[in-house]
C-alpha cells in the first residue's frame, strides 16, 4: 500500500485524501454573518454610533433596556389557598357586575 502526500503549504505535508466539499444549500452559497455595523443611529448621549456592540454598551451603561434583549422575569404565582381563591372570585364578580351595570374606570377608545 502507497500513500500519497500532497503539499499543503511551502515544505509542509500532509496525506492526500478526498476531501468533502462543505454542504452549502442553493439559496444560500455562504453562510450567514451579521455585522457589527450599521447606519448611524443616534444614543441617549447624544451621539451617533454606527457599532452595534458600542451601541448597546452605552444603552446598557445607562440603565437602558433594548427591546427584544431583555430577560423575561417569572411569573409571580397565585396563592392557591381557599380564602385567596374567594377573594378573587368576589373581585371578579363585582368588577363583571359594575361592567354590566355601565361603570367604566377607563375610556373606552
Amino acid at each position: 500500500m502507497t500513500v500519497e502526500l500532497e503539499e499543503f503549504e511551502p515544505g509542509r505535508w500532509r496525506v492526500k485524501r478526498p476531501r468533502l466539499r462543505p454542504v452549502r444549500s442553493d439559496n444560500l452559497p455562504l453562510p450567514f454573518v451579521i455585522s457589527d455595523t450599521m447606519d448611524p443611529v443616534e444614543q441617549v448621549d447624544g451621539r451617533f454610533y454606527t457599532s452595534k456592540s458600542a451601541f448597546r454598551a452605552v444603552g446598557r451603561a445607562n440603565g437602558l433596556t433594548e427591546v427584544g434583549n431583555e430577560k423575561p422575569r417569572p411569573r409571580a404565582r397565585l396563592s392557591t389557598n381557599r380564602a385567596s381563591v374567594a377573594q378573587r372570585r368576589q373581585s371578579i364578580q363585582k368588577a363583571i357586575a359594575q361592567f354590566k351595570s355601565g361603570v367604566r374606570t377607563h375610556s373606552q377608545g
